[in-house]
């Protein structure tokens, strides 16, 4: 009952009718499917595929290749030329994260003025793909793309990904039923791990095992040439055809409330001069503040859990590329199930309550990840002992890794989703856009946080490990705010013009 009236308060806020049916749906599947379309792109790209090559092969081979690391031992050589690659990737990502802080919100506030979505999720998308393609290019030295150029089109495809981020996020309220907004949610992610689990397994299957152990062909499929990083750069062509092929469902089927005609410039306008209204009233909205703030700085430890976990593997385990997909192929079936856990557990306990799990889950996971070296476990009680003859994951240690990444992945992915649920339960619904551009903030404004203390933690102390545990910081700090949001729906704003 609570839900009908709620779901009836939002459609008059925002002067449409509320979303009908649940996650399989036409529109609820459309919404989810929109992330089986693009999601892949930031798996295989930021995180496990090019940008460990970026930092390692491009960045760190330049550095080598350029003398500054000379008299140095080439173990230590190697360090220096992997933490320069690693500060690399986080100076991109915190470039792209200042042009969306200071963009998205507006975007947010124009699409709860009319501004449609449909328009600009194609220009995004579109833009995503181009890149991805010509990441093709990316070879090291004076044969491909320069590396500023590569980071330009990063940073590209970042910004494009955020405001996609927002337009779609913002859709999310007319998917649905109220009651089916959580399952919807848990479904995406479900559906875009799931597609780049596919698209993993391709990879490894095609390019990586018959580079490494000659099966099941004794060359690389399709002619890749694996002396040329091509295993790698392969990765932008295939995300760039998948969402080409993948993204019209949604857009033939999808719900976009905003208004036709509606001009671009009136409304970004508006909606800018209403985002400084709602920041300058933030007590009016008190919780949802709260809980932005609370959502700012877990998301730096989890960007940085993300992005520069598979840097540490594979300097710290010395896990390869074969290691590597492996283990993100792994992690991104399990995401697969976090997806839908996460759902389930935000129906179960209520989204504040499932962040509070869920963010306590991963700070446990997190330092049983760091207990793990190529010596032993459990920070020494368990040695590390060879278990099998397998070419990858031989030793205890490996295996123990992998049960944590799974983990990982399950808790880490359900907290997205959780997330978003709670954004809808504390914004304002006829503000929400304009949240969930504030939303993007959160997740971006300061994700430079995590790396920085990430590179300064590593340097003053020396060791890879303790520069990890510095992230569990941000995580506690998270949901010591989180603590302090009470848990109401919230009303809605009159005066958001």
């Amino acid at each position: 009952m609570a839900n009908a009236v709620l779901g009836a308060s939002e459609g008059s806020a925002r002067g449409v009718a509320p979303g009908e049916g649940g996650a399989l749906g036409k529109t609820g599947f459309a919404w989810a499917w929109f992330e089986a379309a693009r999601n892949p792109y930031y798996i295989l790209i930021v995180i496990y595929v090019f940008a460990p090559y970026f930092a390692r092969d491009i960045v760190g081979a330049d550095i080598l290749a350029s003398g500054k690391l000379e008299g140095l031992s080439p173990e230590e050589a190697q360090r220096a030329a992997g933490a320069e690659g690693q500060a690399m990737v986080a100076n991109l990502s915190k470039t792209a994260g200042y042009i969306a802080a200071l963009t998205a919100p507006f975007l947010g506030a124009a699409f709860d003025r009319g501004l449609r979505r449909k328009p600009l999720l194609l220009f995004c998308l579109s833009l995503i793909t181009l890149v991805s393609m010509s990441l093709w290019w990316a070879i090291p030295g004076p044969e491909g793309l320069s590396t500023g150029a590569i980071m330009a089109l990063l940073i590209t495809a970042y910004v494009c990904y955020s405001y996609s981020e927002v337009a779609h996020n913002s859709m999310l309220p007319d998917a649905a039923a109220p009651s089916a907004l959580p399952a919807v949610s848990g479904l995406g992610l479900a559906l875009g791990n799931a597609a780049a689990t596919i698209m993993f397994i391709g990879i490894v299957f095609f390019f990586a095992l018959p580079d490494a152990i000659g099966w099941p062909a004794e060359e690389p499929f399709f002619g890749i040439d694996t002396t040329k990083y091509e295993q790698f750069r392969i990765a932008g062509p295939i995300c760039a055809v998948w969402m080409i092929l993948s993204m019209w469902y949604f857009f033939l089927h999808s719900r976009d409330t905003g208004i036709k005609g509606t001009s671009p410039v009136t409304a970004i306008t508006e909606g800018a001069k209403g985002v400084l209204r709602t920041i300058k009233r933030a007590a009016h909205h008190r919780e949802a503040f709260k809980f932005l703030i609370a959502r700012t700085i877990y998301a730096d430890g989890m960007f940085a859990l993300l992005t520069m976990g598979a840097v540490y593997v594979s300097l710290f385990l010395g896990w390869g590329l074969i290691e590597l997909t492996i283990y993100a192929i792994w992690a991104s079936a399990w995401a697969v199930i976090g997806g839908v856990f996460g759902g389930w557990l935000d129906q179960r306990l209520g989204p504040k309550n499932a962040l509070i799990v869920e963010l306590a889950a991963i700070v446990l996971i997190l330092f049983l990840g760091l207990s793990i070296t190529r010596e032993s476990a459990f920070f020494g009680l368990l040695p590390n002992v060879k278990l099998n003859d397998w070419p990858f994951f031989s030793g205890s240690s490996d295996l123990i890794y992998l049960a944590q990444g799974a983990l990982i992945a399950v808790f880490a992915t359900a907290n997205i989703s959780s997330s978003r649920s709670m954004l809808i339960h504390v914004a304002p619904p006829n503000m929400r856009g304009e949240f969930f551009g504030l939303f993007a903030i959160a997740g971006t404004v300061t994700v430079w946080l995590g790396p920085m203390m990430i590179e300064y933690f590593t340097r003053m102390s020396g060791d890879q490990r303790i520069g990890m545990s510095a992230i569990a910081v941000l995580f506690f700090v998270g949901l010591a705010v989180l603590l302090t949001v009470k848990n109401e729906p919230a009303a809605v704003e009159s005066s958001a013009a």
